[in-house]
């Protein structure tokens, strides 16, 4: 499992152009989940019900997990709309973001080459414009250590990053803190360690 930070969407985005009497609404969003963003396609298609075509494609995982991507090219002649859609998404490097471009036709006919240029170019001007925060792969660890490791456990927590969740104080302290994936191994070395081996780590993902 890849445990490094990627980027998604902070915000929707949308970017329209005309092109040969055609007008193109490129409409892009976070979608965490292969079911969010087939909500967003049909949210969409709801509100340009009117539109002659709704073509779409969704990464809706990491940016290089393919087993969540998805595209269609909702009437169009195949491959002119949902793969270039979709190439685009995949070679931006931004996961859990869905891409639908409405087309309202203005009865100027673009031709197989027109359409995937339309497309695509609709989508790589939207991610132009597209503000990303980095998703970070968090597990939790449970922490069980007597009074007396408490401040070296608590000296640790910022030079890795990790957050105290959950703490609850009987003969011994069992604290829940939230730490980056890709720092588990070295927090839970460097904490044994520093207490002789008296702090017990448990990773809550893999009980």
């Amino acid at each position: 499992m890849n445990n490094l930070p990627y980027l998604i969407p902070s915000q929707a985005i949308q970017f329209e152009e005309e092109i040969k009497k055609s007008v193109f609404i490129t409409h892009l969003a976070h979608t965490s989940s292969i079911e969010l963003a087939k909500a967003f396609v049909e949210q969409v298609k709801a509100e340009h019900a009117d539109a002659r075509h709704n073509c779409w494609a969704f990464v809706a995982g990491r940016p290089e997990d393919s087993m969540k991507w998805g595209f269609s090219d909702d009437g169009e002649p195949s491959g002119t709309a949902g793969k270039p859609i979709l190439a685009q998404l995949s070679g931006s490097g931004v996961g859990e973001i869905t891409a639908v471009v409405t087309r309202y036709s203005g009865g100027i006919k673009l031709g197989t080459g027109g359409l995937v240029k339309a497309y695509g170019g609709g989508v790589q001007q939207a991610l132009k414009l597209l503000q990303t925060i980095e998703k970070k792969i968090t597990t939790k660890l449970i922490l069980e250590l007597d009074y007396g490791f408490m401040p070296i456990a608590q000296s640790l927590f910022p030079q890795f990053g990790a957050l105290e969740v959950n703490a609850e104080y009987s003969e011994s302290v069992k604290m829940v803190v939230e730490i980056e994936q890709r720092q588990v191994s070295d927090f839970t070395q460097t904490i044994i360690n520093k207490s002789g081996a008296k702090v017990r780590v448990t990773n809550l993902d893999k009980q």
